[in-house]
């Protein structure tokens, strides 16, 4: 591949293993996540594995001066950006009445705001390059509502629409942007444990290899939206 490539939210989950993924296919492989210290552990732990290729720096997406921050360390470590991989995400699950202020704006900023400020820097650092890849990585929340998800929902509806109508601001300047929408992933995202559900529920590694066959269709080509989800979702048990 030999390719710069930003995985926001690369530290874990389903982030983590499209930043192996890249990796693997040869790419230079910049992470971020919230925290130094996430930040840290993974990129000495991927470090380990493919010395002199991957990077990381603490940044907060919903914040545009981090973002900003990020990307001119991207530009110091690896002199560009070819493929930008919106994976940050947060969620939060209760009634819109009981659901704060705080944890309304922090899965807006941070699901739907954060994916603009990442693509607002990364496209003009594609267009020095003459091409570009941009994926966001939505949910099928962002097609279909559910109790208690009115703000993820809503970021992800955003993160959709959003995503659709970049995809036609920029298809002749040779970027091509595309919408991934897992449904049930067994990672620690919300409430669940890492391990729950993992004989049903898609796998991180699933995603990545998704977003690996994304970069490599031919240049005429562009997978505008995937929908992914378990192939035998847990039934509910008899009625009793």
């Amino acid at each position: 591949m030999g390719k710069v490539c930003l995985v926001t939210g690369g530290t874990r989950g389903i982030g983590r293993a499209i930043a192996e993924m890249l990796l693997n296919e040869a790419a230079l492989v910049v992470v971020c996540g919230r925290t130094p210290a996430g930040v840290g552990q993974s990129v000495a732990e991927m470090e380990a594995r493919w010395p002199g290729k991957v990077k990381g720096k603490a940044a907060d997406v919903k914040d545009y001066e981090a973002v900003q921050q990020l990307f001119a360390f991207v530009d110091r470590e690896f002199g560009g950006l070819d493929v930008l991989v919106n994976n940050a995400g947060t969620g939060k699950f209760s009634k819109v009445s009981q659901l704060s202020v705080e944890e309304w704006q922090q899965m807006i900023g941070t699901n739907l705001t954060g994916a603009f400020y990442c693509s607002r820097e990364a496209l003009p650092r594609m267009g020095t390059r003459g091409a570009g890849y941009i994926v966001n990585i939505s949910s099928l929340a962002g097609k279909n509502a559910f109790a208690g998800g009115s703000a993820y929902n809503a970021s992800k509806f955003g993160l959709n629409g959003f995503s659709e109508a970049m995809m036609l601001d920029v298809r002749y300047d040779n970027v091509r942007v595309s919408t991934v929408m897992p449904g049930s992933v067994a990672t620690g995202f919300g409430s669940g444990a890492v391990g729950e559900g993992a004989d049903w529920k898609v796998h991180p590694e699933d995603v990545a290899e998704i977003v690996r066959m994304l970069l490599k269709m031919p240049g005429r080509t562009m997978v505008s939206q995937v929908e992914v989800r378990p192939a035998r979702p847990k039934q509910a048990g008899p009625k009793r």
